[in-house]
Parts: C-alpha cells; sequence; structure tokens
C-alpha cells in the first residue's frame, strides 16, 4: 500500500525515534511545525504476533484490513469465499472467518465484521483485544538522506466469524443474532409511534376585565354591578 502523503504525527502518539541522519538539526518547540511538513512516511511495517485463537481449522480465512482498505473489496472477496457451493470448486465451503486490523484500521476491521454477521446468519463470534508494535519510516522531503525510524505502539482488534459454534466461555464471545430478533429490531424502529392528541378547550377563559356582554353591543363591555352603600 501507498503511504505516501501522510505527514509525521507530533501530538498524541507514543514514539520513539531510533535514527536519524546527523546532518540533519534538532528541531526547537518552535520548529515542531515545520518537521511535520518536511517529512513524509514511506514504509510501515506490523511485527509479528501470534495468533489470538489457537486451534483454527485449516484453510481459515484471514482478512488484514488496513487503514486504505476498500470495504467493497474486502467484503467482497470474503462474502464469495463464505457463501461458495462446495459443489462449485469440489472443495468444502469455508467454515471460518478472521478480520484483523490495527491502528486506524480499528474500526473499518469492526464494520467488515458486522457486514459478514449480517449477510451471513448464525455465525458465532470471538473478539480479541491487544496492543502491537509498528515500525514506521520517514524521509525528508528537503533533499538529502535525512531519515527517521520510529516505534509505535498501537492497538490491535481481531474478530473471528464461524459457522461452527465456539466456546461460550472462552472472553469476548457473543452467540449469534437469531433473525427473529433481529426482524422485531428493525421492525420496532421502522413503525412510528402515534403522536398523543392534544386535547384542545373551545372556550377560553377571558380576564374578567375584558369580558364582553353576549346581548350588548360588542363595543361595549358588561357593567360592573353597582355598589351602593348607605350613611
Amino acid at each position: 500500500m501507498d503511504l505516501r502523503g501522510e505527514y509525521l504525527p507530533l501530538q498524541g502518539e507514543t514514539t520513539t525515534a531510533d535514527s536519524i541522519s546527523a546532518t540533519l538539526p534538532s528541531p526547537s518547540p518552535g520548529a515542531k511545525q515545520g518537521l511535520a511538513t518536511g517529512f513524509k512516511k514511506v514504509l510501515r511495517t506490523e511485527e509479528d504476533s501470534p495468533s489470538p485463537f489457537p486451534g483454527l481449522l485449516p484453510g481459515v480465512l484471514e482478512m488484514r484490513v488496513k487503514e486504505g482498505s476498500k470495504i467493497r473489496n474486502l467484503m467482497g472477496f470474503a462474502m464469495a469465499r463464505m457463501q461458495s457451493d462446495p459443489g462449485d470448486s469440489g472443495q468444502a465451503g469455508l467454515r471460518q472467518v478472521v478480520f484483523t486490523g490495527s491502528g486506524r484500521a480499528v474500526t473499518k476491521t469492526i464494520t467488515c465484521a458486522e457486514i459478514m454477521k449480517r449477510k451471513v446468519g448464525g455465525l458465532h463470534q470471538l473478539t480479541k483485544l491487544r496492543y502491537k508494535g509498528v515500525q514506521e519510516v520517514w524521509e525528508s522531503q528537503e533533499g538529502g538522506d535525512a531519515e527517521m525510524t520510529i516505534h509505535r505502539t498501537v492497538p490491535s482488534i481481531s474478530i473471528l466469524l464461524s459457522k461452527d459454534p465456539l466456546d461460550p466461555l472462552e472472553p469476548g464471545y457473543q452467540p449469534p443474532e437469531t433473525q427473529t430478533a433481529l426482524w422485531e429490531e428493525r421492525e420496532g424502529a421502522d413503525v412510528p409511534q402515534p403522536a398523543a392528541k392534544r386535547s384542545f378547550d373551545q372556550t377560553v377563559s377571558e380576564p374578567q376585565s375584558k369580558r364582553f356582554c353576549p346581548q350588548a353591543n360588542e363595543s361595549k363591555r358588561c357593567a360592573e354591578p353597582e355598589v351602593v352603600r348607605r350613611k
């Protein structure tokens, strides 16, 4: 994957610079903006780590989701393998698939797994979270051979979807979603709730000083009762 065009992060990242050319002066705090615009990432490699799912079936499909991966391409390939008819190729259809992503690709990895669960019913899910080491190489855009190598630790997620039952006591296990519950949830969200009708009283009370006599002229108000005081 071409990673050119990404700039060096300076805030919110835990990084360690291993080597940098001696010809590159150390930037002052006020020159960090110039350092960020003067370098581009040219290489990104992830450290090898064992699978978080021991005992997987042979031939399991492993989908590595990258930050620049297209969900349409990923799902088109994965769905074709999971929904393939065993009689077409003479081989048994896939029973398990693993989606793995790290860093900014974590959200896209979860999206791929959710799409697969909605397209293929009855899938058991097992999710594992961990951290993974990443090595990045940055080159200077100002000419010369200035180069910087950075080691970062980023979050990683692995999601196993299986047509066969998994251990329900394993941390991160989720049972298959029943179609009945799913349709009831969708129908409940689609049906609008009837709005409560507001009772409107046709009789509007007015202050005593503004009341009008029904039999008198509309321009005259009702006469107030006269109080006679005796001496």
